[in-house]
Formats: structure tokens, sequence, C-alpha cells
């Protein structure tokens, strides 16, 4: 190798140490979702970003979607999948459907790949911390009342588990379920589950990593993609429709961790190569962070 590229390569590393030191200790919880969780490679390249991070002393807390391995399961199981403002409509066999391809697949995955890179990960499953509600909502056209089945929103969090494992250097791979009141399961949106639980802990940062750049001024046009948002200009691009669709929901929620102590939110995408360890390690990043 050429004494350039070496060198290169050392300054890499410099540009990252401030970082590294700044976040040693620090909590970081990052959300897993999109296409990236179809992707063996993409998911191989994130956790391998997320065994770095363990690996330089930050407490990190993965939590994960499933959307597209449910989607097939409940397929194949003869059932169909419904969306109402963007939440799988869930009855009293899909969530069973869900539960078992959530905790057996999905998770289980995760945990596995972790502790192949030698970083010890556990299972957390999300009934066992969040308490949730049944969702409920109205149709905004017909004021009708709309019904998710069992879908739930956390209420509360016992972050005591997570605080657990963290202090023993482990990673918690957290699944979206909650439990209710009347002991009933409860499917729990990925993003809303992950800004729950770092509102709660309060974690320094939450990173939602999915298959999209970022937040984009237009969404076919990568070249527009917002690097920084402050949290008071996001009601206005909400109003002018930059965001919109299923990006509405995951803002609202960063916004909400963000006032309960979150000190900054990023959006990356789990496609680009490292994109994780960009975004955390350098000084331009190569996502959007989210500021107060």
């Amino acid at each position: 190798m050429q004494l350039d590229a070496l060198i290169h390569k050392a300054d890499v590393l410099i540009e990252a140490l401030p970082y590294i030191v700044d976040f040693r200790g620090e909590t970081v919880v990052v959300k897993l979702g999109g296409s990236v969780m179809e992707s063996p490679d993409a998911l191989v390249g994130i956790l391998t970003d997320v065994a770095f991070m363990r690996s330089v002393g930050m407490r990190v807390i993965v939590v994960h979607g499933g959307g597209k391995a449910i989607s097939r399961a409940l397929k194949e199981a003869g059932l169909g999948t419904t969306f109402v403002q963007g939440l799988r409509v869930t009855d009293a066999a899909s969530i069973r459907i869900v539960e078992d391809v959530i905790k057996n697949e999905v998770n289980a995955e995760i945990v596995r790949l972790l502790e192949s890179m030698q970083i010890r990960a556990v299972p957390l499953h999300g009934e066992s911390i969040f308490f949730a509600n049944r969702k409920t909502g109205t149709d905004p056209a017909t004021g009708a009342a709309l019904d998710w089945g069992f879908v739930g929103t956390p209420v509360s969090v016992d972050t005591g588990p997570v605080r657990e494992l963290l202090r023993e250097e482990i990673v918690p791979v957290v699944c979206p379920l909650g439990r209710g009141e009347d002991g009933a399961l409860y499917n729990v949106n990925a993003d809303t589950a992950a800004a729950a639980l770092a509102k709660a802990l309060p974690a320094r940062k939450l990173v939602f990593v999915s298959d999209v750049p970022g937040l984009l001024r237009d969404p076919a046009d990568p070249a527009t993609l917002i690097e920084t948002l402050h949290m008071d200009d996001a009601p206005a691009l909400i109003a002018d429709g930059t965001i919109a669709g299923g990006m509405a929901p995951k803002i609202e929620s960063c916004l909400a961790a963000l006032r309960a102590g979150v000190r900054k939110v990023h959006l990356v995408d789990g496609r680009l190569s490292h994109s994780l360890l960009l975004e955390m390690f350098t000084t331009k990043g190569v996502g959007t962070q989210i500021v107060k």
C-alpha cells in the first residue's frame, strides 16, 4: 500500500478521535428499518458500525422493525395485510405471527450477527419494557373511528432492564412489542418504540437507519438532502408537504425525543457503506441531523 494511502487512513482516524472521546460512555439508540433489513450485506454493514461504536465505549441499543418479513409470513399464512395511516392493521391471528417473526426471526438474526462480531448482544422483547394502550384515531375526511386492532402506542417505558444490560456492556436488541393493562400483546410502530425508549432514558442520540438518504425537499432527488433541520423549522415543512407520508410520523417522533432531552436525532441511509460511522464520527456527515 502506498504511503499516501496509509497517511490518509491515519487522517481518518484522527478526524474521528474527538467524536470517539466525546461519545465514550454515551447512550445511542439505533433504529433499523426499511429495505436495509432485507439486504444481508446492508444489515451486516450497519451492524459492523454498531460493533465499532460499542468497541470504542458507546452504549448502543438497537431497536428494529420487521415489516417485510412480517408481510411475507402473513401472506404464507393466507392472511392479508392492510395499512391505515401507515400502520399495519393487526388482528388476533396476525399478532401471533407478528410476535413469532419479529422475535424468532428478525431479532434472533440481529443478535446472532452481533455475536459473530464478538459483541455481546441480548434479545430484549418489547413487551417486557413497553407498556402500551390500544391505538385509536379518526378518519380526517369522515370523522369515523379507526380501528387498528392489536396496535399499541407506548405510554410508559421500564428502562431498568435496558440500563442493566448497558452496565454489563451488552447491546440490547429490542423488538417493538408492547403489553397493555389488559394483558394483551400489541404491535408497536418501531419508529415510535425507538423514540419512546430514547426519551425515557434519555439517550444522547437517536439514529433512524432506513433506505432513504435522509429528509429530502424533493423525494425524487437525493441532491435536495436537508443536512441540518432545526426542530422549530419542522412545522413549516410539514405544512407545505415537504414532510409527508411515512416521513411525517418519523419526524414527529424525532421532535418528541428532542423535546424530552435527546440532544440530536439523525436520519441515515443504511444502503450506503458505513453510513452510521460517517454520520457519527465525521465533521460533515452523510444524512440529516435534527437539532434543537
